[in-house]
């Protein structure tokens, strides 16, 4: 069954249309890739997701429930959480505080902030720890950002993201400037999460996308031109054409 869908979703700047009557079903429990060449509409597509932009036309819908036009600050909690393609943290904050600032804020009352600790919210408390931990990062919890490393730190948003216990997880090229052995271990913890969470992944790394990913959605200026396993996406003439021009028929 689909959590999340959209029907002819739109985005146009002027007479550029960056996304073009997209529709699109999200399995839950699945890994569901979106790939394509650079500027095919991918982010934008994300983007139109969270509520960071409206659309044009067309449709969102979360578990059947229509969201299209949803403001950003309340797409979390509706279930939705999203990674960026940079890294996206406090560096002089410690690794708790920052997952913790997204536990507190997916809380139904924030009232109270300006006068108690941060201990005495529980449950934010232990949603980031179970973060943390999730991602393998319980270990350093009180250290600052900035003295982890990069693929730690891509590790960190995604905790940040957990922390928001969404039901679907939008992941937009979470791979992006890290070494070998740290995607070998982004890939392992992507594995691990699979099948908890409903996850959406946008990545260039065709490696990753091959061994991860249930099905693959291909996007080119804009418009779903292909979706299959992963299988049925490697063998896809346009797909291939899409990404080599006219060097492969």
């Amino acid at each position: 069954m689909a959590i999340l869908e959209t029907d002819r979703l739109t985005k146009s700047f002027g007479a550029l249309a960056a996304v073009s009557g997209v529709s699109l079903a999200i399995e839950a429990g699945t890994l569901h890739s979106i790939i394509g060449p650079n500027g095919a509409g991918k982010t934008t597509f994300f983007n139109l997701l969270t509520g960071a932009l409206a659309p044009t036309s067309g449709t969102i819908a979360l578990d059947g429930r229509d969201i299209t036009g949803t403001p950003a600050h309340r797409v979390p909690h509706l279930g939705l959480a999203r990674s960026f393609q940079r890294t996206n943290v406090f560096p002089a904050f410690s690794l708790f505080d920052n997952v913790w600032v997204a536990a507190f804020a997916r809380a139904p009352s924030r009232k109270g902030i300006a006068w108690r600790s941060a201990d005495r919210y529980p449950e934010a408390r232990e949603r980031a720890l179970a973060a943390l931990a999730d991602v393998g990062l319980a270990g350093k919890a009180d250290r600052p950002v900035r003295e982890i490393s990069h693929g730690e730190q891509r590790q960190l948003e995604l905790a940040i993201a957990l922390a928001a216990s969404p039901r679907v997880l939008l992941l937009d090229e979470p791979a992006a400037g890290l070494a070998p052995e740290e995607t070998k271990k982004l890939v392992a913890l992507m594995r691990g999460l699979k099948g908890r969470y409903t996850i959406v992944l946008i990545e260039h790394k065709m490696d990753i996308i091959m061994s991860v990913s249930d099905r693959v959605s291909v996007m080119h200026f804009g418009s779903l031109i292909a979706e299959g396993t992963p299988a049925e996406i490697q063998k896809n003439a346009e797909v291939r054409r899409a990404y080599l021009g006219g060097v492969a028929a």
